[in-house]
């Protein structure tokens, strides 16, 4: 589990593609102070393994899953990348809870600079929509950030924005997002579980009713048959 909380901003230096497969080597010396082999690593969001470590970097692979859902495959040696290590029993939970299992990504569709802040407005898939919510969280890159407006629910292209503190934009890779750019995102998990279980206990829907049994034919009238003529009778003679 993370908490959203960048600690360092990381450096890939190397992405070897495997197959559908990758391993991916990012420079971090704050990640990798305290980490072990097996130790879980949020990369731009997602939840990796450490595999080998050295002084100063770690690898981990990637799987096909993850290349495809993900912006990981972008990457190449230079790119810069968030890093957060698994949060502790103890830790403060500054942001919220993360898990660096993304939902999928998102593209950056404006930005609006302020006096001291920049607001970044996101596409958003209309299946993640109703799991976002006006000043609820959301980690975006794996930054744990507020949701300061959101698309209605009857509008066609689903989004939302998120507003950023200079602080965000210089220790983040979030500064440097331009329009059209695509970030790694996750929505609260809480909403998630929600989702679900709502999905669940909504009733079934009703059977459709039987068909009306066609009516019974109507009985023809049957006209009685006509006595026969009366035999009269002989008197003898």
């Amino acid at each position: 589990m993370f908490t959203g909380i960048i600690e360092e901003l990381g450096e890939v230096v190397g992405f070897d593609s495997a197959g559908d497969a990758a391993r991916l080597t990012v420079r971090g010396p704050l990640a990798v102070s305290d980490a072990a082999h097996g130790d879980s690593i949020s990369v731009s969001g997602v939840c990796l393994t450490v595999v080998d470590q050295g002084a100063d970097w770690f690898t981990a692979d990637v799987m096909a899953e993850t290349l495809r859902m993900s912006t990981l495959d972008m990457l190449s040696a230079g790119s810069r990348v968030n890093l957060e290590r698994a949060a502790q029993v103890g830790d403060r939970l500054g942001g919220h809870i993360v898990q660096g299992h993304i939902d999928g990504t998102a593209q950056v569709i404006s930005i609006t600079d302020g006096s001291a802040w920049r607001v970044v407005r996101f596409s958003l898939d209309a299946a993640h929509a109703p799991l976002v919510v006006g000043k609820g969280s959301i980690a975006v890159d794996g930054v744990s950030l507020t949701v300061s407006a959101v698309s209605e629910a009857d509008e066609t292209d689903a989004w939302f924005e998120v507003s950023l503190i200079p602080e965000t934009l210089a220790v983040t890779t979030l500064g440097h997002k331009q329009v059209g750019d695509s970030a790694n995102i996750e929505t609260d998990i809480l909403a998630r579980h929600v989702g679900r279980l709502a999905a669940f206990a909504a009733p079934a829907p009703s059977p459709a009713p039987a068909p009306a049994p066609a009516p019974a034919p109507a009985e023809t009238a049957r006209t009685p048959a006509p006595a026969p003529p009366a035999r009269s009778e002989r008197t003898p003679s």
